[in-house]
């Protein structure tokens, strides 16, 4: 009777029954999609400020110079609308778009490379179903002629890109492996967090290669290691931790900052938690690389607060106590998770420097979290405090509670003062 009855309705409304029996399983395959989007945080690049979701248009620094994300809504125009599926498979996992022009590696094609074929299709439902089309023409990239020339990537291609899914590997778990698929795949991790080549190519892509994940610079922040190295790794994070960072950009030893932060606010946090516990357990699962090879982290108070006790006797003591001890204490503990320890922070133990001086130039962006704005994210102080008062109060929270990384100095402040404000 019901079968009659929506037959009936089918006939009348002119409607093929086939459309009627896809449409519960095409908002599935949306949804799916959504969620994967979500997983590759793909607003947080294809979004520019105050822009449309999806819109492009955001600038990304290159060594070569800016170039613009693009318009990836189902506008036929001037975004993805008319794309085929297998034009969008060819542009995510093979770096090369409908006109056949090659897509700069800032797009972390070498990552997207290892999604499966049934998340494409999910994908590329969820880019063409699920996403407003938005008219906004994509907007040619600031390289001058001839770096600009995009043949030389089909060479770069040949190189460094591996064209191959991810396969669960032999000797690990369903949740092991998905974490690993997530983390090199649609989460891109490597792109930031592992180190690159003379030719901007990333120096490892999997756990096989030696830098995978063990840290690298990029635009101005220096991504921190995520293997099990015990100072500046993850070697001191338990299971809890990572999941905690994860889900709300903080935890007891460190807080997110740059990019780290939109992926907080876009992604990680609006995962669910079987692929968290998956994620933190691939990452966890990781030996210790990189690093400085000091000694383990001890906390020592002893000397920094006797220096704290009379400022006076030292330049970065001074401006510590001016501008930094009312949030982050005379223990260097802070308030954590809501303000950062400084404490045995792996940023601080660092060898380079270059996250500290560009927060404390440029502050944070806000880390929202269920729609609520951080309550106490990090000012910006370069209208403020000099290169050298910056150098100063760096070495001294660096060499600071027994932390025992480098001195800053005043032109690697002035070097990354005048790049960051150019980027802006």
């Amino acid at each position: 009777m019901i079968k009659q009855l929506v037959s009936a309705i089918a006939l009348t409304l002119g409607v093929p029954l086939l459309s009627l029996a896809a449409a519960p399983a095409d908002d599935a395959l949306v949804a799916r999609g959504a969620y994967l989007a979500k997983a590759g945080d793909c607003v947080a690049c294809h979004s520019a400020p105050k822009g449309k979701p999806f819109a492009g248009g955001l600038p990304m620094n290159t060594p070569m110079g800016r170039i613009y994300t693009t318009n990836i809504t189902p506008d036929p125009e001037t975004g993805i609308g008319k794309w085929t599926e297998e034009d969008f498979e060819k542009a995510v996992r093979q770096g090369v778009s409908k006109d056949g022009h090659n897509l700069y590696p800032a797009m972390p094609y070498p990552s997207y490379a290892k999604v499966r074929d049934d998340d494409v299709k999910a994908l590329y439902a969820y880019f063409m179903k699920g996403v407003a089309p938005v008219n906004q023409a994509n907007r040619p990239s600031d390289i001058p002629f001839p770096l600009n020339m995009r043949w030389p990537l089909k060479f770069w291609n040949m190189v460094f890109l591996d064209k191959g899914v991810y396969h669960d590997k032999d000797g690990h778990d369903v949740a092991w492996n998905r974490g690993a698929y997530l983390i090199q795949g649609l989460g891109h991790c490597s792109s930031c967090h592992t180190p690159r080549g003379i030719a901007f190519q990333e120096k490892a892509l999997d756990e096989s290669g030696s830098a995978w994940l063990t840290g690298g610079v990029l635009d101005g922040w220096f991504a921190s290691n995520l293997t099990g190295e015990q100072n500046v790794g993850l070697g001191r994070w338990s299971d809890a931790d990572l999941t905690q960072f994860l889900k709300t950009g903080a935890n007891a030893h460190a807080t997110a900052f740059g990019s780290m932060t939109d992926v907080i606010n876009h992604s990680t946090q609006g995962m669910n938690d079987q692929d968290i516990a998956a994620m933190s357990a691939y990452l966890k699962s990781l030996p210790p690389a990189g690093g400085t090879h000091a000694p383990a982290y001890a906390y020592d108070p002893k000397a920094t607060t006797a220096l704290l006790a009379h400022p006076a006797n030292d330049a970065g003591a001074k401006v510590y106590t001016a501008y930094c001890m009312h949030c982050h204490g005379v223990d260097g503990k802070a308030f954590a998770p809501l303000l950062a320890p400084l404490a045995g922070n792996p940023n601080l133990l660092e060898k380079d420097a270059s996250s500290l001086i560009n927060v404390t130039l440029n502050g944070t962006q806000d880390l929202v979290i269920q729609g609520i704005p951080a309550a106490y994210p990090m000012p910006k102080y370069a209208p403020v405090l000099s290169d050298q008062q910056i150098a100063d109060v760096l070495t001294f929270i660096r060499a600071g509670w027994n932390n025992g990384a480098p001195a800053v100095a005043p032109s690697d402040v002035a070097k990354l003062r005048k790049s960051t404000q150019a980027a802006q």
